[in-house]
């Protein structure tokens, strides 16, 4: 989903503790995507579930990466989406199409014991449901980690946040947050660790990657106004397949070449129903909201009820692991006594 800017970003790898005591504004809805897809039965491409048949992969998920997140020193705030912007309408029917052809063709591989088809399909066919959305907000509050719903898009919030400095950074695996104007984001922050290469017997090892806007605009020698239009031009999550042709080095290319959106647009065949001042103008002024960073106290009561008595999760584990949130919790009221000393 949404914008690729990788060929032309400019990534430096960092380590997880580097992030120590910075506030990262988490893109919730990408990221509890990313949990239901790769938290799977390899053999079945099924998610997680609990004895009544309720998917809890995106539960496992945020309880554990929100704990690791909050060991390492990190405050996580939570930004869900409010309501989309119209024009957005049909690439999410689109989407809904292709996650009906998907799980067919899921339900073939398994019938034809096809391991990887399984995995590839199972995580295209993934669905995020109002009910889910419910269940991790409940869960972040257990949690004692903020949460809030933007006025629209979740990445433009974040962005805004990021601009007005109350957040450091925005993580996410999309880009679009760059378009939207964050100062800086952080991808791989949630997946950290080694991962099986598909279609390959091997492991790699990922670390959190991160972009500063101002250094991949120098980088670039473009403006933010062009790097919008070079997004545009390579498909965003209002013209998802971007103009024919035109990959994120050749986007800018011609975005070097023509300068501004009006000459882009004279040299392309925009095929789209959105016009593309209307989605630059999107980009450049998405509604958002002012919000206050809170210090909110973990329930460790409440988490045991929502994921052991309620989810089956082992309460062996989920002991273990509120430990180590209570320590994290611990080790941030004592940084804040010191300070203020």
């Amino acid at each position: 989903m949404g914008v690729n800017l990788r060929e032309i970003a400019t990534l430096q790898e960092i380590e997880m503790e580097s992030l120590r005591g910075k506030v990262i504004a988490i893109d919730a809805l990408n990221i509890i995507y990313q949990f239901l897809s790769i938290i799977r039965d390899r053999m079945t491409g099924e998610p997680l579930k609990d004895s009544k048949g309720r998917v809890t992969s995106h539960l496992s998920g945020i309880f554990y990466r929100a704990t690791r997140m909050l060991e390492s020193g990190i405050t996580p705030v939570f930004i869900f989406d409010g309501k989309a912007p119209e024009f957005k309408q049909d690439v999410q029917m689109a989407r809904h199409k292709i996650r009906e052809e998907a799980r067919a063709k899921w339900e073939q591989a398994v019938k034809e014991g096809d391991r990887e088809k399984i995995r590839l399909y199972s995580q295209q066919a993934t669905r995020v449901t109002d009910e889910m959305l419910d269940e991790a907000k409940r869960l972040l509050d257990a949690m004692g980690v903020q949460w809030m719903r933007g006025p629209s898009e979740g990445e433009a919030q974040a962005a805004y946040l990021s601009k007005h400095d109350v957040v450091y950074a925005c993580g996410s695996q999309d880009w679009d947050s760059l378009l939207f104007g964050a100062k800086r984001l952080v991808r791989n922050l949630t997946i950290t660790g080694k991962r099986k290469l598909p279609r390959k017997e091997t492991y790699i090892t990922i670390r959190p990657h991160l972009i500063e806007l101002d250094k991949m605009l120098k980088d670039l020698g473009i403006t933010h106004d062009q790097l919008i239009i070079t997004g545009i031009l390579t498909g965003t999550d209002y013209n998802p397949r971007g103009v024919k042709g035109l990959g994120p080095k050749k986007a800018l290319e011609l975005v070097l070449e023509q300068k501004t959106l009006e000459s882009v647009l004279s040299h392309v065949d925009w095929q789209f129903d959105t016009p593309a001042d209307k989605i630059f103008d999107f980009f450049k002024n998405p509604p958002a909201q002012d919000v206050k960073i809170e210090n909110l106290q973990p329930d460790p009561e409440d988490v045991r009820k929502i994921l052991v008595d309620e989810h089956d999760f082992s309460p062996d584990r989920i002991q273990r692991t509120l430990e180590k949130l209570e320590g994290a919790e611990h080790e941030r009221e004592q940084s804040s006594l010191e300070k203020f000393l």
